[in-house]
């Protein structure tokens, strides 16, 4: 990095450069951390020996100390207190928050007062010099403690002994955890190890126990209150049936237990008497087939014996009859005996038949009076069938609310016998998988891990020492330092405001708008025809005002009546759309990328003869577009319509673009913040802009004042300058 010296004071009248190195190959910001390193080596290289130093010499006096470990295996166990089926207990859906559990439980305090009373730790001195600590702890007097509240006291230091010693590994994506202890005793650090892992299995083994009996008392209890909730259910029902006249002549049950079917008095009433109403239709209509025809031509009629029997003695007189009227003259006496026979037969069979015919009509009227009279006992029947069948539906949900509660209760009933059986039986989910043993060597100290740590964090100090003392350096502090440490003229001062720039201008009493209408006529004699045509504002770093001086000094040359365009030159952070609410969706980018028609570009402001041109979308490389020829066309074209350019270019730090955005202006003000960017940095920043060839009228200093307030520049600057997006925070 060069001194002032080396470039001097800037001479204001120097012509447009044709060539020059833009900056050097290496990252600037790469360069700037190597450079701090190198000035600050000796320092740096001292902290990291004494690191080291130290870490060899704390390792050679410390003790030896024995890590013991014990492998266990947990398994997930699910307890199903309440499962019925149908009703799941809740769960945890997750197997990450059950051994959570596990890994806090094997560094609870009640596992380790069980271990120290299992292995009698309390008044065991060997176990305190174990961890370096004299035994006579244990029988000291302390003044103002009550012996219990000594022994309370040792009892604590036991135990914390035994915490701060235990660690736990679980061995990811598997079911198995490793108990280590650590002492000065191998021997005692394996015992320790390794019933710290059976004293973990027995709590275990308890609260299944525990949990087990408090499982029991709880099924109790719900069986209890069951068993009354399903007599309730049961007395309702058979009430209820009784009330409304329903009596049940049996149930049907399914395999669980539910009424499928539950036949009634009244149903069955109603079935038999619809059976007999069936077959006394039938028989009436069987009669009514049987008195509908003549007495002759009935079947009774073919198959009575009576009148069989009397038409085979008419057919036997009527062929003698005819026999004998052939043989003799009608007036015969035989022929008149036989004609009379004929008469009588004929007769009785007449009575016969009007006998059978009467009883087939009284045998009808009889069948249909029964049929009348079972159709109007089906009818009644029906009549309070149906009004039953209403009562059978809330009959209907007594006995499912009775279904019910049985069910849950022989269900429950069945929990509470597996149970008490498991109970008995005593389900461990928790297993030693390999025991500890005595180790041979010690686990630390280690030398070799130590000196790794100690030139970590050597390094880690010296560079944190390095970069403090970097910033010790707090920059240019005062207006009359510019010249003796820049080596430029200082064109004014701006005050810290509290304000942003576009409101504090907006007044023109504010001293704010003074400032810059100072620095505006200093600016005028930097050139022969006054205020330069095309300028841009530079910096160091963000932050530091030159969006606001941007502006400012826009909105000056605007106040006095010339035709200003201000042009967002920070590719990377724009921020005057921002300051003026305006939009930036086309703008720079978009003419360096090739688009020709600038001023659609363009946008008016509310500002006094000010137009601006925003940055438009920001390109994937700002130095790259900006390294043609495109940006001094745009300002040769822009100054045929208007007086002045003014551009507010990004930051100079670890960055080509404001060296190649001076290339193309008559003129470039640096700005510097007072109290801000270190001189290294601003030196080497200049130095940039020399070798870029830029034409330097001389450097604002803002901020001045009393205190210090951070305005945004936007974001992703900083040492880590890249590509952000829009920014509408002020520069100032």
């Amino acid at each position: 990095m060069q001194n002032t010296e080396n470039f001097g004071a800037l001479e204001p009248q120097r012509g447009y450069p044709t060539t020059g190195a833009i900056g050097p190959s290496v990252p600037p910001m790469l360069l700037q951390y190597w450079y701090t390193v190198m000035r600050w080596r000796w320092l740096m290289l001292g902290i990291i020996l004494g690191c080291i130093v130290l870490s060899v010499v704390v390792t050679l006096f410390m003790s030896p100390q024995y890590t013991a470990q014990v492998q266990i295996q947990i398994d997930r166990q699910q307890k199903q207190i309440t499962m019925v089926e149908g009703i799941e207990a809740q769960t945890t859906p997750q197997d990450q928050e059950f051994y959570a559990t596990q890994y806090t439980l094997l560094t609870a305090r009640p596992l380790a007062e069980r271990v120290a009373a299992s292995l009698a730790l309390y008044n065991n001195e060997t176990f305190l010099a174990a961890h370096g600590i004299d035994g006579d702890v244990l029988t000291e007097k302390s003044p103002g403690l009550s012996a219990q509240q000594i022994k309370d006291k040792n009892r604590r230091l036991i135990i914390n002994l035994l915490l701060d010693n235990v660690d736990i590994a679980p061995i990811r994506n598997s079911k198995l955890v490793n108990v280590t202890y650590t002492s000065r005793d191998a021997n005692l650090s394996a015992r320790i190890a390794n019933e710290w892992a059976a004293a973990f299995i027995a709590t275990s083994m308890d609260r299944q126990y525990a949990s087990t009996a408090d499982a029991r008392k709880f099924l109790e209890e719900r069986l209890v209150t069951l068993r009354q909730r399903l007599d309730e259910s049961e007395k309702l029902a058979v009430n209820y049936a009784s009330r409304n006249g329903i009596v049940s002549l049996g149930e049907t049950r399914d395999s669980e237990g539910r009424t499928t079917s539950n036949q009634t008095l009244a149903g069955a009433q109603l079935a038999e008497m619809a059976s007999a109403l069936n077959e006394a239709t039938a028989a009436r209509i069987a009669a009514e087939a049987r008195s509908g025809s003549a007495g002759e031509s009935t079947s009774e009629s073919v198959t009575s014996n009576s009148l069989s029997s009397l038409r085979g003695q008419r057919a036997t007189i009527a062929a003698e009859y005819a026999k004998k009227r052939v043989q003799l003259e009608d007036g015969h006496p035989t022929v008149q005996e036989l004609k009379q026979q004929l008469a009588t037969t004929d007769n009785a069979i007449s009575q016969e038949t009007q006998r059978i015919s009467r009883a087939r009509q009284s045998e009808y009227r009889e069948a249909a009076r029964r049929e009348a009279e079972l159709r109007a006992k089906v009818e009644t029947l029906k009549q309070g069938l149906d009004v039953q069948n209403k009562a059978n539906i809330q009959y209907a949900a007594f006995l499912r609310d009775a279904d019910t509660n049985r069910q849950i209760y022989d269900a429950l009933l069945q929990r509470y016998k597996e149970i008490g059986v498991a109970g008995q039986v005593g389900v461990n989910n928790i297993s030693v998988v390999e025991p500890a043993n005595a180790p041979d060597r010690p686990s630390s100290p280690n030398l070799l891990l130590n000196l790794l740590i100690a030139t970590f964090l050597g390094v880690a100090l010296a560079g944190a020492t390095a970069f403090g003392l970097e910033q010790i350096d707090e920059g240019v502090r005062d207006p009359t330092q510019v010249d003796a440490l820049l080596g430029l003229p200082l064109l004014g001062i701006t005050p810290k405001v509290e304000r942003n720039a576009t409101e504090e201008m907006a007044d023109l009493k504010s001293a704010l708008y003074d400032a810059y209408f100072s620095i505006h006529s200093n600016l005028s004699f930097s050139t022969s025809h006054g205020f330069p045509k095309s300028l841009a504002v530079t910096s160091t770093r963000p932050s530091e005002g030159k969006s606001s001086t941007s502006m400012a000094l826009a909105i000056v040359l605007g106040r006095t009546g010339k035709n200003v365009l201000l042009i967002d030159g920070d590719l990377r952070s724009p921020s005057i759309h921002g300051m003026l609410g305006m939009t930036n969706e086309k703008g720079l980018s978009n003419y360096l990328a090739g688009e020709d028609d600038w001023q659609s570009f363009i946008q008016p402001t509310e500002l006094k003869n000010v137009s601006i041109i925003s940055t438009g979308r920001s390109p994937p490389s700002a130095a790259e577009l900006l390294s043609g020829d495109r940006l001094a066309s745009l300002i040769a074209q822009a100054l045929t319509q208007y007086d002045n350019v003014v551009i507010d270019a990004p930051p100079v730090l670890g960055m080509t673009d404001a060296p190649l955005i001076a290339k193309a202006v008559e003129s470039v003000v640096y700005v510097v913040e007072s109290v801000g960017p270190a001189v290294r940095g601003i030196r080497s920043s200049i130095q940039r802009l020399v070798m870029a060839n830029a034409r330097l009228s001389g450097v604002v200093l803002t901020k001045v004042g009393e205190g210090s307030m951070n305005y945004g520049y936007g974001y992703g600057y900083g040492y880590g300058y890249g590509y952000g997006s829009d920014r509408k925070d002020l520069d100032q």
